[in-house]
């Protein structure tokens, strides 16, 4: 199921629209989302060609049991 970024224009946030996490990017949205909920805001910031940043998110974003945990916990913006 995509999460937020589907309809982003930047190519990274593209690349994660479809993460289990449910990511917002930066914006009203989020910081609303996060006030409301009373919950942290989880802040990702990375580019296309990071080495680093798909690691995270082959070993993070993309595990299911971790999404879960993190989306309960908190309002995920990817920059």
């Amino acid at each position: 199921m995509p999460n937020k970024l589907k309809n982003e224009k930047s190519p990274y946030l593209k690349q994660h629209a479809d993460n289990p996490v449910d990511w917002y990017p930066w914006g009203d949205e989020a910081f609303q989302k996060a006030k409301a909920e009373n919950k942290p805001i989880f802040l990702s910031i990375g580019y296309a060609t990071c080495h680093w940043c798909h690691v995270m998110a082959h070993e993070s974003f993309e595990d299911p049991e971790i999404a879960e945990l993190m989306n309960d916990a908190f309002i995920n913006v990817k920059v």
